[in-house]
């Protein structure tokens, strides 16, 4: 039996107390799951806007779609999940990743570590915060073997990115075999989520490929276009192009940008 979809929306930026409460409510009253909150020097601070979040609504459930490990000692970030679950009401989910942004970590005077200690970092952090909050569903986001091994281990969901990975012809396929292959019994109860970067705007087909650019910026149009986190269509199409994710990767977790709010949810009405 298939699993459930279940859909997140990200909250990158706000202009006001009210604007915040305003978009978690239409988010839950559009029959989103999570609403998630990035976590990047420049861009709202997340635990503050995740308490906001959960203060405003009453199912929506909350999440840091991720955190960089490397901003946060284990101690410290168990106390700030402790506070954000309890004021939620048992909402909160906590997403982690090793943090990829050198400019970031100089701008907040840390150290930039070598990939291979950020991932040191990440699974030290995972493995102390699944002893102190195991009732807090964990998600780990990445690429590489290392990443995607720890959280087949550790987390509930694993964020794909549908980045290549050497020569491959379907990096998805490959990446989620790799999961398959590192979680051994714990793959069936695992949740694979895609966060999506572009959706088409009301009445077009085709989406604003601005945001994937930043990730891929010497690829074409065409190369963009035909990324697993971008969707292009009608409604029924982008529907259908979901449902096929499921069936082909068994992939039941979406996350889109706020931005998308609205036209998204035309797509989650037919998906429920």
């Amino acid at each position: 039996m298939a699993k459930d979809f279940r859909f997140g929306v990200s909250v990158r930026f706000i202009r006001s107390r009210a604007a915040l409460e305003a978009t978690a409510k239409r988010a839950q009253d559009l029959g989103y799951d999570i609403l998630c909150v990035p976590d990047h020097l420049g861009a709202a601070a997340p635990f503050p806007l995740l308490t906001a979040a959960a203060q405003a609504t009453t199912t929506i459930r909350v999440s840091s779609y991720v955190l960089n490990c490397g901003f946060y000692q284990p101690a410290l970030l168990s106390r700030d999940i402790a506070a954000v679950d309890m004021l939620s009401d048992g909402r909160l989910e906590m997403g982690l990743g090793t943090g990829y942004v050198r400019a970031e970590f100089e701008a907040a005077e840390l150290p930039y570590p070598s990939a291979g200690r950020r991932v040191d970092h990440l699974e030290r952090m995972a493995t102390y915060l699944r002893a102190r909050h195991p009732t807090v569903p964990l998600l780990i986001a990445g690429n590489g073997d290392r990443v995607l091994t720890l959280a087949a281990r550790h987390a509930d969901v694993i964020g794909l990115t549908g980045a290549k990975v050497g020569d491959v012809a379907d990096p998805l396929a490959e990446r989620v075999e790799f999961v398959r292959g590192a979680a051994g019994d714990r793959f069936a109860s695992l949740e694979l989520n895609l966060a999506i970067t572009a959706v088409p705007a009301k009445g077009a087909s085709i989406p604003d490929l601005s945001l994937t650019r930043r990730y891929a910026p010497e690829a074409s149009d065409e190369e963009l276009l035909a990324m697993p986190t971008v969707l292009s269509g009608s409604p029924p199409e982008l529907a259908d192009a979901l449902s096929g994710y499921r069936e082909r990767y068994g992939l039941t977790s979406f996350t889109v940008q706020d931005r998308h709010l609205e036209n998204f949810a035309t797509v989650i009405a037919r998906l429920r």
